[in-house]
């Protein structure tokens, strides 16, 4: 049986920091900064601290309300409910934030997640950051970490992304497919992918509907 990584799922539809930034009212701002990280203008380290910067003040109480609010790209409970069945070893690996990445782990049943950790005082968002910053070489370091961790080949991992950010590790991995990714990612992804659903995945990895139907 083929056992693989599928690291940085890109299982949902919206950034959580832009979610974060509409209760913070400074959507528009963190908007056009991720969207200039994402297609690669900006580096994603200070990127991420500037919009990080303008959630200073906000409260933690709206942490839930965006776990609340998350939505799913079609197709990634049941692509992830496939996989998990096979033996496969999921993880999300995010430029995102532990608060919130910690609750899709387990949502969709993930045998890791790593994401980046705000920073919370007086019940208050700091506008800071603690650790290490989850930027494109991490995620790198960290598909190479799993894989050495779960004693599987570089051949037999496979990681998708959509954002600049993924470029390191899509091309780490056995197989680094671009998923609905942004004009750039896709010119250098070997791999693309743009359908609506996560499910379309299982038949580009030659999973059969029989065997599907056989879960």
């Amino acid at each position: 049986m083929l056992r693989a990584d599928i690291c940085e799922l890109t299982v949902l539809l919206a950034q959580c920091i832009d979610e974060m930034a509409v209760y913070a009212g400074v959507e528009q701002q963190v908007k056009e900064i991720t969207h200039r990280a994402m297609n690669g203008e900006l580096d994603f380290e200070q990127s991420l601290r500037q919009r990080v910067g303008l959630l200073r003040g906000v409260s933690a109480e709206i942490i839930p309300h965006i776990v609340a609010a998350i939505q799913y790209t079609p197709g990634a409970k049941f692509l992830c409910k496939t996989l998990k069945k096979m033996g496969y070893k999921l993880a999300v690996i995010s430029g995102g934030f532990t608060h919130i990445i910690k609750h899709v782990k387990d949502k969709l049943n993930l045998d890791y997640s790593f994401a980046n950790t705000l920073e919370i005082r007086d019940g208050k968002l700091t506008g800071q950051l603690l650790g290490p910053i989850v930027d494109a070489r991490k995620k790198a370091d960290l598909l190479d970490l799993i894989a050495q961790e779960e004693g599987i080949p570089h051949d037999q991992v496979i990681a998708i992304g959509d954002g600049a950010n993924d470029l390191l590790m899509l091309s780490r991995a056995g197989l680094g497919i671009a998923f609905n990714a942004k004009p750039k990612v896709q010119e250098a992804a070997k791999f693309r992918i743009n359908q609506a659903s996560l499910a379309t995945l299982i038949y580009f990895l030659g999973i059969s509907d029989r065997s599907v139907d056989s879960f």
